[in-house]
């Protein structure tokens, strides 16, 4: 399935998104989540607070701007892994491509995800977003799922799974500088839900 074709106008306003949401995560990370206010935010960005505010409607969607096309990302992986027939396979790669979406900048996603876990507003918003994401995930397994996994609640379930193994993966190799192996950790997370051989 190709991709609609993208206007120069949205794609001028994501160039704009973007510079709005890198000078205000400096400014974050200089005074603090809380205590920074859209007016200051507008001030750092030579911009008035009702432009600012038009790009963005929460602090906590300037700082979660990276995460935006993450469900698309996994969304437009799995439609390129049809021929697996194993949809946690699928899984496992599709977010191994959202992760390398991700990190891009190393330091960079280190100090979002430091942040994000010291605010609980912005993990709550994060977990709003992965919900969001969860039934454009769900309809593409659906769309190749076999007569035995036909039931709406295993693709719900499997997409819920992956995508909570993808935030522990995210917050482990954070709390470790990035230094780890994504693709390690991902396959560890996966395979704690396969059954263990018997002694």
């Amino acid at each position: 399935m190709s991709a609609a074709p993208v206007g120069t106008r949205e794609i001028g306003r994501h160039a704009v998104r973007a510079e709005l949401a890198r000078v205000a995560f400096n400014r974050f990370c200089l005074t603090g989540f809380d205590q920074v206010t859209f007016a200051d935010l507008a001030e750092a960005a030579g911009v008035s607070r009702s432009t600012f505010l038009r790009y963005f409607g929460t602090k906590e969607d300037v700082v979660l701007f990276v995460f935006d096309p993450v469900g698309d990302v996994i969304a437009d992986a799995l439609d390129a892994d049809r021929v697996n027939e194993d949809d946690w396979g699928r899984l496992r790669n599709a977010l191994e491509s959202a992760a390398d979406f991700l990190v891009r900048d190393v330091q960079h996603l280190v100090t979002i995800l430091g942040l994000v876990d010291q605010t609980p507003a912005l993990c709550a918003r994060l977990r709003e977003k992965q919900t969001e994401w969860r039934p454009k995930i769900v309809a593409r397994l659906r769309g190749t799922a076999s007569p035995a996994d036909g039931s709406p609640v295993i693709a719900d379930v499997r997409a819920a799974a992956a995508l909570e193994c993808l935030w522990i993966v995210l917050g482990q190799w954070s709390a470790n500088g990035g230094q780890e192996d994504l693709g390690e950790l991902l396959d560890a997370a996966f395979a704690a839900f396969s059954t263990p051989a018997r002694a």
